[in-house]
């Protein structure tokens, strides 16, 4: 491919790096460590006693849980097919039936500035499976162009500085690169969840994804299934078959027409308890000219703390590292002039809704989903892009 947005070291750095980070690996502060190439059990030392059984569908739900729905597919190979039938098992679970949500929040209807000028107009216009990706005055959709500098900024991009100084591009048009997502119809089986890390942290089984659902390459294996009818987002960590289910650290479920977030404390498929896939830079969004909501991108170390929508830590006590959900954007002084293509559609979105911390990794890597048809020469223009030329902005307290 030539000098490509992808390259083997580079994945293999940021997905052994989202949750190995260097004070703590992970989504929790104690796990275990294991030498690179081995399965990490990833499990809480705190609570390793309770979490080295196998629990089926542990721990209460954060969200209501329908039926999936009809639709296509959409970032994965063709529809996917030979998924069993519902079992005794599943059917006794009564997919239909409401979870009651237990310690839901939900963010304000527009965010206000810390100075109390006027909330900040925000949009929404991406769709997957016919499901708009949340309601417009939800965060992900918020523009930040007006938002304050947070007062540590300039520490922040420091620390993130510190260990690598370019934006990165954490796609290509390698098939194994970036991180898969499927769109699943009204018909598809719901399937038993079993967790071996997080499960008290977890919305309980059973999901609508197939036994052939695709699974992000290297270690972090999340997989991310649309209901397109009831439209829910199910999204799995450490994911792998396990018999007719699946069985994951941790699960994840996400009301698409709802800004409920996460209970405070609650870890998702991704560290900082947020969605991947509302954060993803899609090829179909920039193959139409615009993305328009915020970015999910990853640094090597964050401290103990998060920003709503966050709602969950996996750092240190170092305030001078970004906080899980701390929004970047790119500097209105800082010139487009020159970039083209891909890479400009997603430029220009950083500096109109930035990108938000959700994971340790490599820092400044920018997460897009799994498409061939990613041109690779025009994201390696991304990689010239300096991390001076960000900013934090002012989106709210961090949380403990």
């Amino acid at each position: 491919m030539g000098d490509s947005g992808y390259a083997p070291q580079d994945h293999l750095a940021s997905s052994l790096g989202r949750h190995d980070a260097t004070y703590v690996p992970g989504h929790d502060l104690g796990v275990i460590r294991l030498r690179p190439g081995t399965r990490r059990l990833r499990i809480g030392m705190a609570v390793a006693s309770s979490l080295l059984v196998l629990t089926a569908c542990g721990g209460p739900a954060s969200q209501a849980i329908p039926t999936p729905a009809s639709g296509g597919l959409i970032g994965a190979p063709p529809h996917l097919s030979g998924s069993p039938k519902p079992t005794a098992s599943t059917a006794a679970a009564n997919p239909k039936a409401t979870i009651a949500v237990k310690g839901v929040k939900t963010p304000s209807p527009a965010r206000a500035t810390s100075h109390g000028d006027a909330p900040v107009p925000v949009t929404a216009l991406t769709k997957i499976g016919g499901c708009q990706v949340f309601p417009p005055n939800n965060p992900w959709n918020e523009k930040v162009s007006k938002l304050p500098v947070n007062p540590n900024s300039a520490a922040y991009i420091a620390s993130i500085d510190s260990t690598k100084q370019f934006l990165h591009p954490d796609f290509g048009s390698n098939p194994t690169y970036g991180i898969p997502y499927t769109v699943v119809p009204r018909s598809q089986p719901f399937v038993p969840i079993t967790f071996n890390a997080y499960g008290d942290e977890s919305n309980p089984g059973p999901y609508p994804v197939p036994l052939n659902a695709p699974v992000e390459s290297g270690s972090d294996r999340h997989v991310l299934v649309v209901d397109s009818g009831n439209c829910h987002l199910y999204e799995m960590y450490d994911a792998q078959r396990a018999g007719g289910g699946w069985e994951c650290a941790s699960g994840a479920v996400f009301n698409l027409n709802s800004n409920a977030l996460r209970p405070e404390g609650w870890t998702s498929a991704d560290a900082a308890g947020l969605p991947i896939l509302p954060g993803l830079a899609l090829y179909s969004e920039v193959a139409a000219g615009a993305i328009d909501h915020a970015l999910r991108f990853t640094v090597q170390d964050s401290q103990n703390g998060w920003i709503s929508p966050a709602t969950h830590q996996a750092g240190s006590a170092n305030t001078a590292l970004p906080p899980m959900g701390l929004r970047l954007r790119l500097k209105a002084s800082f010139s487009l002039a020159g970039f083209h293509g891909e890479a400009l559609v997603i430029l220009t979105a950083l500096k109109t809704y930035g990108m938000m911390v959700a994971d340790n990794g490599s820092s400044w890597y920018v997460s897009g989903d799994t498409d061939p048809r990613w041109n690779d020469n025009d994201l390696n223009q991304l990689k010239t892009v300096p991390g001076n030329a960000f900013e934090a902005v002012e989106t709210g307290p961090i949380q403990h």
